[in-house]
This record gives structure tokens, sequence and C-alpha cells, in this order.
């Protein structure tokens, strides 16, 4: 049977077990629904085979080449990460469009006894949602951003704000990006399309009715563009200044980059990039506290020389709704601001 889905909501209140993406896996890298499991019917040689044999001989030779590399796959799932699924399991598929992919997959799982379904219009159908949401349509939600200057823990505090009950939409997670010169968090971002399908479902998720907390960023999140109407709801909300002493910001930098520490060829080549704004000999010094191991005087000075002045530039005009001024940044103090915050709005 195939599910019809007109909002992404849809999605979250149609009970089933477990979201399939039968799709290849180069379809499935790009996007596909947040927490859908990669079971394709078809790898990226086998699809480009079937297609290029009923483009280029027969349509009828390509459907009888595909059913049998469907049924080869769908049999080592079944064998594999389907072995342990109850027969009361409920799962709902889709491909591409909702086309033969989905459609046989989830006959073969249907005579077994499962009752699968099928996303109509498949994965086109969920993109078309995400960009309604994300690019055409005024977002419903109300947003209070926070903002400060780099190293003021605006990450650590929005994590404490949801552990306090608040509402919040993490875009540096969703990104794997913190957010500045050196926020790249593991290998590589995810894709254009994934970053706004992870921010529409989040966005599903929360009540437009209360305040949702974000953390105040550029139009780009690393290389990934904040999506349009999700930026113009933030260009028009109010917002939280947060500040702190420099060196507590410096300590903060230290605890939450190791992964910098750790890499002294990735810190060399990211230091370089900044002598176009500094100059050889700034940078020269910066490179001398990196070789003696001095993080927290090389974290204090890249706050002083280079992150606070940008900040200064491209400082907001409109007043600040409050000034969080902490003395530390110690997860008490960020708990209690936290608390703060929810309670205020």
């Amino acid at each position: 049977m195939s599910v019809r889905i007109t909002s992404l909501s849809d999605l979250a209140a149609l009970g089933f077990d477990d979201i399939i993406d039968a799709r290849s896996p180069s379809e499935y890298a790009e996007d596909r629904i947040p927490g859908a499991i990669s079971l394709p019917v078809l790898n990226d040689e086998e699809r480009a085979q079937v297609g290029t044999i009923y483009v280029q001989e027969d349509p009828f030779k390509a459907r009888k080449i595909g059913a049998a590399l469907v049924a080869r796959n769908a049999a080592t799932h079944i064998q594999g990460p389907l072995a342990d699924r109850e027969g009361g399991w409920k799962p709902l598929v889709y491909c591409w469009r909702g086309g033969q992919r989905s459609n046989s997959f989830a006959s073969i799982l249907s005579q077994i006894g499962w009752r699968a379904d099928v996303i109509e219009g498949g994965y086109r159908t969920y993109r078309r949602l995400v960009v309604d949401m994300l690019h055409r349509a005024p977002l419903p939600h109300r947003l209070m951003l926070i903002d400060g200057g780099t190293g003021t823990a605006k990450t650590r505090l929005l994590h404490h704000i949801a552990a306090a009950g608040g509402q919040v939409l993490d875009l540096e997670g969703l990104a794997s990006h913190r957010g500045s010169l050196f926020g790249m968090v593991g290998e590589e971002q995810p894709s254009q399309k994934a970053f706004e399908s992870g921010i529409a479902m989040a966005l599903t998720r929360l009540d437009p009715a209360r305040v949702t907390f974000v953390e105040a960023e550029s139009s780009k999140v690393g290389d990934l563009l904040v999506p349009p109407s999700l930026w113009k709801a933030m260009l028009a909300s109010p917002y939280v200044e947060v500040t702190a002493p420099i060196a507590a910001r410096a300590e903060h930098l230290v605890t939450s980059y190791p992964d910098i520490v750790d890499d002294a060829d990735r810190l060399a080549r990211t230091l370089d990039r900044l002598g176009k704004y500094h100059g050889r000999e700034v940078v020269g010094g910066w490179h001398e506290l990196a070789q003696d191991g001095n993080w927290a005087g090389l974290a204090h000075q890249l706050v002083e020389t280079h992150y606070d002045p940008r900040y200064k530039r491209i400082r907001r005009e409109a007043e600040p709704e409050r000034v969080l001024d902490l003395a530390d940044l110690t997860d008490a103090t960020l708990a209690e601001a936290a608390k703060t915050l929810v309670a205020s709005v």
C-alpha cells in the first residue's frame, strides 16, 4: 500500500517501526529521511547497468535483469539486517519516486507477513516538503538567538538549555562544524540536502508556539548554507549576548578543540591561512606558541587579535534582549544561565 505524506510531521505520526531507503548507496549518502536505514535493492553499479540497458537496448530485458538483482539483494537483507525482525514488524519503504525499487521490495516483505508500505512519490515527495518548509514558506517558529564572541561556549550553553527543558536547534551539530576557522568536526560535513533534512525534521519536532533557542551563525556553517526561510527568521529574531573573560574563553577553546591540538599539521595549515589578515610576524608568533604547547596562550592570542575584532565589525545594530555576563564557563555556571533563560521566555 502507498502512504501519502503531505507534511513532514506525517512521518513521525505514521507509527512504522523502521523507514527503509531502498535506493543505491550513493543516493542514500547524499540525503535521506533522517533515521532511515539503507537497504539498497540495487547498488550503484547495478542501477547504472539496468538503466543503460533500459535506454540503449530493451526495457523488457532491463526489467528482467533488475528483478533478478532486486530479488537477490532483498534475500541478502532478509537473511542479514532483517533476520531478527518479528512477525509484527511494520516497515515503510521508499525509493527515488515510489516506483519499482520500493514496491518490489515492499511486495517481498509483505509476502513474508510483514506489514510493509511505501511512500507515495518516494524521496522526491519528501524532498519537496523539505524545500517547501525551508525555501518557500516563512517559518512559524519563534526564535531566540544565542550570540557572543568566539569561545563564549554558546554551543555548550545551548545543550544546557535543552537539559533545562528549553527548545533548541543545534545548527553546528547538524552541520558537523563548530562555526569557526577551526570548526570541522570529523572528516567531512554532510551534503547541503542532508543538512536541510536534519534542520527540517528537527523543526518539525519543535512546538512553534514556544521559543526555540538557536546559536547565532553567519549565513554559512562551514561550507553549508543556512536555508533561506530559517536565515530570514534568524535575522528578524531577538538575541541574547554572552560575554565572559578572555582567560575563561581561551580555556574553553582548548578543551573544546582537542582534535586541533592533537593534529599539528592541520593546526599549522589553519594558522597559515590567517597570514593574509595579520602578517607573517604575528602568525609566526602563533606557530611558536603551538610548537611550545602553550595552547591557552595561543587561544588567548587568537581571541584577542583575530576573533574579537572581527566580531565587533559584524556586530548587530539591534540591542540584545539581555546580556549574560558570565564570570566563568564552567558547567555549573552555564547550567544556571540556561535555567534563567528558559524561565524568562
